[in-house]
């Protein structure tokens, strides 16, 4: 049987109510919520910005860009890993022969 439970969160300076499965789940979303609102801190110290809409999508921007470098440095370090493990197979099979 699956417990719902029922929190809210504050992000921006606004409640939002939410239903997840666990405490687990919990604790992802308060860490993520803590990280959004020190962006949107350090968005409005640092910039001028009159509307908070633009300090929240400059937040998921800069998520958004950091998840997809991070994709793409993973499937470089992929590529390189297959090509030394191609390289060893290679040398492995001059040997066996």
């Amino acid at each position: 049987m699956i417990n719902n439970l029922k929190i809210k969160v504050t992000i921006a300076d606004r409640v939002y109510p939410l239903t997840i499965r666990d405490e687990k789940e919990e604790e992802g979303i308060r860490r993520a919520v803590k990280k959004i609102n020190e962006m949107v801190k350090q968005f409005e110290q640092n910039y001028e910005v009159r509307d908070k809409q633009d300090v929240l999508a400059m937040c998921a921007l800069q998520f958004a860009s950091q998840k997809e470098v991070k994709t793409v440095h993973e499937d470089q370090d992929s590529k390189k890993i297959e090509s030394k493990l191609e390289e060893l197979n290679q040398l492995l099979d001059t040997h066996l022969v």
